[in-house]
């Protein structure tokens, strides 16, 4: 999810900042026979850039702090952990790397044209945001479940894994790999449970599934 919204994010700002380069500087247009500083409908095209910006890292934020709280009702599953540290580590960084990013996006656009101060708002909100986000949740909030229906994995970003369907389990080098029927498979890195972890995280799995549809391989080495 997070790898999509960021392409997404960077598709949306090439052309927000050749705007802003072209408003900002006052260059000439010669398509439209104008300079930039007199495009019209300025601010309404910077309005729905930003909005843009907002809608999309909404949606990455709520379900970010939607995941997190699931994975907290520790009750509700059948197996609850932590992420691993590794992870943590991986998470920490990269969000940490997402927010400056976001902090000089909106630091750039400031400086290229005040026209562009919806924009530099709706970047700098979300790139505090991401920080609360890590400050509030990275110590213990951070993890796994298994109940019934799915698998459930909540950090920076959300993996859902749901069982129904599936067929086939198995573990290759550093990833989980579920198949399903009609050729379908997901998967996720299995550092996302911690080592000592991973028997509890698999016996609790192969015990919400019927072992005559559903087969396990390469497993036991990992519990």
């Amino acid at each position: 999810m997070n790898s999509f919204i960021n392409v997404l994010l960077l598709v949306i700002t090439f052309p927000t900042m050749l705007l802003s380069v072209f408003v900002g500087f006052d260059l000439p247009i010669d398509l439209l026979k104008t300079t930039g500083a007199q495009i019209p409908y300025r601010f309404e095209v910077f309005l729905g850039f930003g909005l843009l910006y907002a809608i999309i890292s909404l949606r990455r934020s709520i379900r970010r702090w939607m995941g997190v709280r699931m994975t907290s009702q520790k009750m509700k599953f059948a197996w609850n952990g932590e992420v691993s540290k590794e992870r943590k580590q991986r998470v920490f960084l990269y969000t940490v790397i997402e927010s400056v990013v976001l902090f000089f996006l909106a630091f750039s656009y400031y400086l290229v044209t005040k026209e562009a101060i919806f924009i530099c708002g709706v970047l700098l909100f979300f790139s505090v945001e991401s920080l609360l986000f890590l400050l509030i949740n990275a110590k213990s909030n951070f993890r796994v479940g298994i109940t019934s229906k799915a698998i459930l994995v909540s950090d920076r970003e959300i993996i859902l894994i749901y069982l129904a369907g599936l067929r086939k389990v198995s573990v290759s080098q550093q990833t989980v790999y579920f198949d399903y029927i009609q050729d379908l498979q997901l998967s996720f890195p299995i550092d996302c449970v911690e080592p000592a972890e991973r028997a509890a995280f698999f016996t609790t799995l192969e015990a919400q599934l019927d072992p005559d549809r559903v087969l396990f391989q390469n497993t036991q080495s990992r519990k």
